[in-house]
């Protein structure tokens, strides 16, 4: 058998009780603050764009230079072992050419985007980035190109310190 329970106990706070001092009210404005670190190796990396520069680590065992640079070799599971620059230019390996935007809608310029074996790097080592100045009809596989930098004020120390890549005559 159950009861109907008709009553509770204590009463409701208004909000002119509040007002009125009745009862602590705190109001608490919490401002996060975040902390993220990209690690030694993108650490570094970053810190090189913001200066013009690409910089790739080195594994003397397998004889790999990785770009986008990692402090372990995945292929030989051990540290890497130098720092080394290599140069802004590099091939396309693969690209895109994109109509539609990020929010679905068609673009009247299309994004034109390559993955870049940079020159200085091993094989299949490259950064996927931005073309700029070509016609997309004219994109090709095997095509050279050179990195387009910000002016040096304008850096940040990111990857879109460099503009975008550029073909560059053979």
């Amino acid at each position: 058998m159950s009861q109907k329970i008709t009553s509770y106990p204590g009463h409701e706070i208004t909000p002119d009780e509040v007002k009125q001092g009745k009862y602590l009210d705190v109001q608490y404005k919490f401002v996060p603050r975040y902390s993220w670190a990209a690690g030694v190796a993108i650490s570094r990396f970053l810190d090189e764009l913001k200066g013009g520069r690409i910089v790739a680590r080195k594994c003397n065992n397998c004889e790999r230079i990785l770009v986008p640079p990692r402090m372990y070799c995945e292929q030989c599971y051990r540290p890497t072992d130098e720092w080394v620059q290599i140069k802004d230019t590099g091939t396309v390996n693969t690209f895109s050419i994109s109509h539609v935007g990020t929010d679905a809608r068609r673009l009247k310029t299309p994004i034109l985007v390559a993955v870049v074996d940079l020159d200085g790097a091993s094989l299949g080592m490259g950064i996927l980035h931005n073309l700029g100045e070509v016609e997309p009809s004219r994109i090709s596989i095997g095509m050279k190109v050179q990195a387009v930098w910000k002016n040096p004020d304008e850096r940040q120390g990111a990857i879109t310190d460099i503009r975008y890549f550029k073909p560059v005559e053979a």
